[in-house]
């Protein structure tokens, strides 16, 4: 593969660099900017969006003729780390999780009409929209086909009962994809469908307190006492629910490398800052060996965690599923991240530990990135079982 970018896109992506710098760095610093779950504050959120939208940096994952950007994945490797330089980047882009990878799965198999009603509004950043799955024991976690939530026919209407947990922006979603139990078949026993937030039959039990700064929407748990889905909100055949979930999860398991590329980098771009300036004992901090290797050992990774980003996004867009490329880089990029701020803090001392930089929100932002969208243990034994079944040819130039 080439790593050079085309013209137009190193454009778009210089040009998204540009309106971080200038409109979305500065507003960090200012306590005012953000909401009581240390996430943009709504009504910034909007002015922010509508720049964005108004020089064209408005949903960089969808076609053009639906009003996004027309990126493939190689396009949206480089400009998705350039934008979450900010920790408020993805969600004024709208091209944060989970309404990315809603966006994209929606666009990949809906139909014409589930289109204009479901997909359209999420781009357009009329609504915002949640992808439930996830359960309580002895639910589905990174197995889906442990899924208890059950969908029942009913004439030409589905009726669901059940329990999920974890559900990433629920409790600001209008528009929702379900992952139910539709029979005990081991690979066609699953199905989804699409509901609303003021379809009665269901209820957001919580909005589970977390470790870190939030998603707009926090994660909550949801309860399904006979919510009732007309059979025109399936979203592909009965019984594809599992296609759906691994259509869904593939490209925006990606798109997380992507986007905590931008952060590991951010992390060291004020990591450097600090220590070019600062003195100890009439040396500065970036002179001395120790720091370097901090500095070094940092930026080698994260350098790693992009060009495995960028091979896996190259193969998905030759047409691969590119399973153990995604999982190598999921695993890669979760732990480059979590190292990139860790070192961050550490060069900055006090600094880097306060909220006088965005370090401290980036540390606890990026604990979870071990967890989500599949824990790093159970993608090391999918990279591992490719390993046993290809033997060398695991490290085919193919």
């Amino acid at each position: 593969m080439d790593f050079a970018l085309d013209p137009k896109t190193d454009a778009l992506r210089l040009q998204i660099q540009q309106f971080v710098n200038q409109e979305l760095i500065p507003l960090e610093q200012d306590p005012t900017s953000y909401d009581e779950h240390e996430n943009i504050a709504s009504e910034l959120l909007k002015t922010m969006q509508a720049k964005a939208k108004q020089q064209g940096l408005w949903a960089l994952q969808m076609p053009k003729a639906i009003g996004g950007q027309g990126l493939n994945v190689v396009g949206m490797a480089a400009c998705y780390e350039e934008m979450n330089r900010s920790i408020f980047g993805p969600v004024v882009f709208n091209s944060a999780a989970p309404d990315d990878g809603n966006m994209m799965v929606l666009h990949k198999v809906g139909t014409e009409q589930q289109k204009q009603r479901w997909l359209q509004p999420i781009v357009d950043g009329a609504v915002r929209s949640s992808f439930a799955m996830t359960e309580p024991a002895p639910g589905c976690g990174s197995d889906p086909s442990m899924t208890q939530t059950t969908a029942t026919r009913d004439g030409d209407n589905w009726v669901i009962h059940g329990h999920k947990h974890y559900i990433t922006g629920a409790g600001a979603a209008s528009h929702f994809i379900l992952l139910a139990k539709t029979s005990d078949d081991a690979r066609k026993g699953l199905t989804a469908f699409m509901f609303h937030k003021d379809d009665p039959g269901w209820e957001i039990v919580r909005r589970i307190p977390i470790m870190g700064p939030e998603e707009h929407g926090g994660h909550c748990e949801l309860k399904f006492n006979g919510l009732v889905i007309p059979d025109e909100n399936r979203l592909m055949n009965v019984g594809d629910g599992l296609k759906v979930t691994q259509i869904r999860l593939g490209t925006a398991r990606l798109t997380h490398c992507m986007r905590w590329l931008g952060l590991a980098k951010r992390s060291m771009e004020i990591a450097t800052d600090y220590v070019a300036k600062r003195e100890s004992f009439g040396v500065r901090l970036a002179d001395r060996e120790g720091v370097q290797w901090l500095l070094g050992e940092a930026a080698m990774d994260i350098q790693v965690g992009r060009l495995l980003t960028m091979h896996a996004a190259w193969k998905l867009d030759q047409g691969s599923f590119a399973k153990k490329e995604v999982s190598m880089a999921k695993v890669a990029v979760a732990d480059t991240l979590h190292k990139a701020v860790d070192t961050g803090i550490q060069l900055c001392g006090a600094r880097g530990y306060s909220k006088d930089t965005p370090l401290e929100w980036i540390y606890r932002y990026a604990r979870q990135a071990r967890l989500v969208d599949g824990a790093s243990e159970v993608h090391k034994m999918v990279f591992s079982k490719n390993l046993l079944n290809e033997g060398a040819d695991f490290w085919s130039w193919g």
